[in-house]
């Protein structure tokens, strides 16, 4: 059955840390197995001989028991059909059978040896129940099996699919195959991927779905098992603070095992309606296609395991024009849209495309693994995994704006990593486990419409049109490499299993990012033209800008401006876990990491003279100790306790590091052009000298730069942008947990046989946030605006953006519930809820500083205190069930279905005027980021979701005595049965809504992708 009481055993609710240490040492990615083997009368076996067998490879592991009947075996593949005995000269040997191993987790295995003098030769088989044989994860946790990974209703071959069905974690199925996991109401950017000790997280901080590529790095049929670790006591995890997702990968074995599959969906296999109202959504064909094979290269020595993957597949676009019957149509004519792109096209000479409803993507896997059992006491593997792919994305993607089809962007990304380990056991006592891992990612941002032609937006009365490159692609270039060293140690002595290593992973990064090269040209309705269209079209027709921005290098390349820099974070650990031999094992120890660099930003000197100290500030040094303090109490047969307290660091992104390399007025400059007379609402761009001028291309705005922005930035002059920096202060952010929780198996016989409850409660502290707020402003007074009173600020120093901590703790407390079952006649189900109160201080949404600053509501822009976390889910009830039999002989049928049903997405009421009417300061604000009169940040909650995911699939004889089958997924089979239901209703980005819209129930609006059923049918063959 699938593995549900050992979703069970792990079950528990964490609030995750928000910390500062960017980079992540690879994980643990063996298992273990441990116990104590006793008489008859409860007395300890000494001298016994335990052997853990994997009979599918021939790898085999003994150890002795000591003075107290204890034994200890570590470094363990992770596999489900391990056979553990234990002999002695004086007690009659037993064994078990079929005993799984977890990823990161010890199972108990313990053994009561009878004293029959003429049964002492014979071995007999002994038959566990789950209580006997469980996963003891040092932390709250949940680990997830192969056949999980298989019966799922995973639509989108991702362990998203999966990670979905605990019910603390979140996944944000609103924008396409993004997928973010959000763990404990937290940011998904602080999360960590591990695959086979190397590190698959977005290293970078680009993504919000947490990989470093556009879609799972690996192939989803690669996975053995995946384990989501919330708060693990073990100081061998560090580097992330939302929650650390681990997996590793199959592996061949003596047998010659493999399959082949495919599914296939289009756009008539989606729904065409919502609420009743009719969908239009262009004409795609959707395939995904892959193999796997796995072996002996030498038996019982040499194993070999290959993945391959392939998609072909579309991204769908929800906006559109009245009438033109998108998921959501925005406030705009078609006849504006069409004399949008007439004015294009005949007077700046450009095509800017269509309003796109869908576009082409793709995506391709490579996994190789190696395994090699030298001896009985040595054995190795390598993996290497390789990907690419890429999606259509839209730049500017609110509700109040639409975009012309050459003003998206392809985001793309290759991956190549190679990990190798070493485990070796040098005597019963002591093991270590070396690891060596290499990986670099080759980005790629790049406009749909080239980056010939820069970005114009056209401002009207209730949405921004765009069209041309947007601004943020036009010189975006990230390449980074990293090198990771693990050495571990473990040695057993007594009841103490001590742990020792040293890990170093090595970050070097080249990362280009100047917007603006090709120029940003805004258009909106002041002065009124008094023509036949919306007063920003006409002035976009007679080349009356309200803003031009140009950046670059004052070479003009913007190669110049790239940040080119890297560092090492080091650790050291080491920690005791006590077995006191009575149900109670005691976990206590010590991480430190620390950074080192010989990289620094170039100092600017203007900003040196007005604050007194260099923007070139580091992390060199900086380093964080952590203690942590767990413990596992098998308080009886059938209940087990847990829980501990620790400090944690990790996981913010290093693009807001890289942002103090490259955005500091010395690698590159910006101009506006309001300093040449060019956003006086008089002066025509069509009237002025240029520049830079693409090759065969009009010579005027959007294919050139004023000349006047070029000589000002080549000069180092001009209204430059932010300077960004590193607080000379600042402290390694970190957080305290403390976890309690427990998992009952109820033996109910009237009910049907045991069940198991599991509840956990996890109460977090972040201490030293990390923040980006101005550095040059002084507050100059108040001034009240609609019934509230907001500070006003001048700027006093260089415009900049200081990384800092806030002074506030933001505190977290979850609480998690299960329930699940497993039958004889083939039916298993499982119920979870979690609560979800999470804080933050800044939700800390971009890769740029100024976007995280404006990104959110406030009632002071430089408040750093914390309220509802913008990721918080306070509500979520899960439900499972499977269902397998044999009706068609030894064929089985099988059915799955995943439900959940969640509370709404925070969202803060705003004030509807100018923001920097109300700062007193201007421009440095956009949008409406001020809380109204009465209003708290997030103080407001959105709208419940629910929907039911359904998988069915049958078995069907192959060729020889392989398997085949054909299998159908359905991902909201709830909007299938019925178009009102299912639909996901979300406020836009930012998580605001003005009072008028609040007023008026007008704060969201429909997510198509979350909303529409989609059915796949697929094939598989398995040999």
């Amino acid at each position: 059955m699938t593995n549900w009481t050992t979703f069970g055993r792990g079950a528990a609710v964490s609030a995750i840390a928000l910390s500062m240490a960017g980079v992540a040492m690879a994980q643990v990615t063996t298992s273990a197995v441990r116990g104590a083997v006793t008489d008859d009368d409860g007395q300890a076996v000494s001298g016994a001989l335990v052997t853990i067998t994997d009979p599918s490879t021939g790898l085999t592991r003994t150890a002795t028991t000591n003075q107290t009947g204890l034994y200890s075996i570590r470094n363990l593949p992770v596999s489900s059909g391990y056979v553990v005995t234990v002999t002695s000269s004086e007690f009659q040997g037993q064994f078990i059978e079929d005993v799984g191993l977890n990823l990161g987790d010890a199972t108990q295995v313990d053994f009561t040896l009878t004293n029959d003098g003429e049964a002492r030769q014979e071995t007999i088989v002994v038959t566990a129940s789950v209580s006997d044989l469980a996963p003891t994860a040092a932390g709250p946790s949940a680990t997830f099996g192969l056949e999980t990974l298989q019966r799922a209703p995973a639509i989108n071959r991702n362990i998203t699919d999966v990670l979905r069905l605990d019910p603390r974690i979140y996944v944000d199925e609103s924008r396409g195959d993004i997928n973010a996991v959000q763990c404990g109401g937290k940011n998904s950017r602080f999360n960590s991927l591990t695959v086979d000790g190397i590190r698959m997280n977005d290293n970078f901080g680009l993504n919000s779905n947490g990989y470093p590529t556009e879609r799972i790095p690996f192939s989803y049929d690669a996975i053995e098992q995946v384990a989501v670790e919330l708060a693990p006591f073990d100081v061998q995890y560090g580097g992330f603070s939302a929650c650390n997702i681990n997996a590793v990968t199959k592996s061949g074995t003596n047998e010659f095992h493999g399959y082949l599959f495919g599914d296939y969906t289009n756009d008539g296999l989606r729904a065409d309606s919502l609420e009743g109202d009719d969908i239009t959504t262009g004409e795609y064909d959707e395939t995904r296609y892959g193999f796997g094979v796995g072996g002996p290269i030498i038996k019982d020595k040499l194993f070999f395991f290959a993945a391959y993957e392939k998609l072909d597949g579309v991204n769908l676009f929800d906006r559109g024009a009245i009438g033109s019957g998108a998921v959501n149509e925005v406030n705009i004519t078609q006849a504006e849209v069409d004399e949008i792109r007439n004015i294009a096209m005949e007077l700046y000479g450009y095509d800017p495309g269509t309003i796109p409803s869908s576009a082409d993507n793709s995506d391709e896997k490579i996994l190789v693994k190696l395994d090699w059992n030298i001896s009985n006491d040595h054995r190795a593997s390598f993996t290497y995994n390789w990907n690419d792919g890429f999606n259509i994305a839209q730049s500017d993607g609110d509700s109040d704006e639409l975009e012309f089809s050459n003003h998206l962007y392809e985001r793309g990304a290759e991956l190549t990593s190679y990990a190798g380990s070493l485990y070796s056991d040098w005597t019963d006592n002591f093991s270590t486990e070396v690891r060596l891992a290499y990986s670099e990612l080759d980005n790629r941002q790049i406009s749909v419409g080239g980056t010939d032609f820069g970005e114009i937006t056209i401002e009207t009365d209730d949405v921004d049109v765009y069209l041309g490159g947007d601004d943020s692609r036009q010189a975006n270039k990230l390449y980074y490499e990293t090198l990771s060293l693990a050495l571990k140690g473990y040695y057993t002595t007594g009841n103490h299993n001590f742990s020792f290593g040293y890990e170093r992973e090595a970050l070097d990064v080249f990362n280009m990012f100047v917007q603006h090269v090709e120029t940003e040209i805004d258009f909106d309705g002041n002065p009124s033209s008094g023509g036949a269209f919306d007063d920003a079209i006409e002035n976009f027709r007679l080349g009356i800008a309200d803003n031009v921005n140009y950046n670059n290098s004052p070479t003009g390349d913007p190669n110049n401006a790239a940040a080119d820099w890297g560092y090492e974070i080091n650790t050291l650990y080491a920690q005791d876990e006590i077995d006191f031999g009575n149900g109670i094992v005691v976990i206590g120890g010590l991480r430190y990491d620390w950074y080192t660099t010989d990289d620094a930003p170039e100092t600017n000197a203007d900003f040196l003279a007005d604050y007194g100290f260099t923007n070139g500030e580091t992390l060199d040094g900086e380093g964080l100790l952590q203690p942590r303090l767990g413990f596992e109490w098998d308080f009886s047969d059938n209940l087990d306790l847990r829980g501990g307290v620790g400090l944690y660091s990790g996981g913010n992104p290093n693009v807001w590091l890289s942002n103090t390399y490259s955005a500091n007025n010395v690698l590159q400059f910006g101009s506006d052009g309001g300093a040449f007379g060019l956003e006086n609402g008089v002066t025509s761009l069509f009237d002025i000298d240029y520049g830079l001028c693409e090759d065969g291309v009009p010579t005027g705005p959007g294919y050139c730069v004023p000349q006047d922005m070029i000589d000002a930035v080549a000069a180092g002059e001009g209204s430059n942008f932010e300077i960004n920096y590193l607080d000379p202060n600042f402290e390694i952010p970190s957080e305290l947990k403390f976890a309690f929780g427990g998992t009952y198996y109820a033996d109910a016989p009237g009910l049907g046989g045991e069940y198991v409850l599991s509840g956990d409660i996890l109460y977090t502290v972040a201490q030293d946030s990390a923040v980006w707020i101005r550095g040059d402003l002084e507050q100059t007074g108040t001034t009240t605006v609609d019934g509230r009173e907001y500070p006003t600020y001048s700027s006093v120093r260089e415009a900049a953006f200081v990384l800092t901590n806030a002074k506030e703790d933001a505190k977290s407390l979850l609480v998690s519930g299960s329930i699940s079952k497993s039958y004889d006649f083939g039916l298993d189900w499982a119920l979870g809820y979690a609560y979800t109160d999470a804080e933050d201080v800044h939700p800390m949404t971009s890769s740029v500083a100024f976007s995280n600053y404006v990104s959110r509501a406030f009632g002071d822009p430089q408040d750093v205190s914390a309220a509802t976390s913008d990721y918080n889910t306070k509500h979520r009830f899960t439900a499972l069930t499977n269902y397998e039999r044999a009706f068609f002989g030894d064929n089985m049928t099988t059915f799955s279905a995943f439900g959940q049903a969640v509370s709404g997405r925070p969202y803060s009421v705003v004030y509807g005027g100018d923001a920097n009417g109300i700062s007193g300061f201007n421009p440095y604000l956009e949008g409406n980021p001020y809380l109204a009169a009465g209003a708290e940040r997030n103080g407001e909650e959105g709208s419940w979701w629910g929907k039911v995911d359904i998988k069915l699939e049958q078995e069907f004889p192959g060729f020889l005595d392989h398997k085949a089958s054909g299998f159908i997924v359905v991902d909201n089979f709830t909007n299938l049965l019925n178009d009102e239901w299912g639909v996901l209703r979300e406020p836009g980005f930012p998580a605001v809504c003005t009072v008028d819209d609040f007023q008026t129930g007008d704060c969201e609006s429909r997510q198509g992708d979350a909303s529409r059923y989609e059915i796949r049918f697929g094939l598989r063959y398995e040999f």
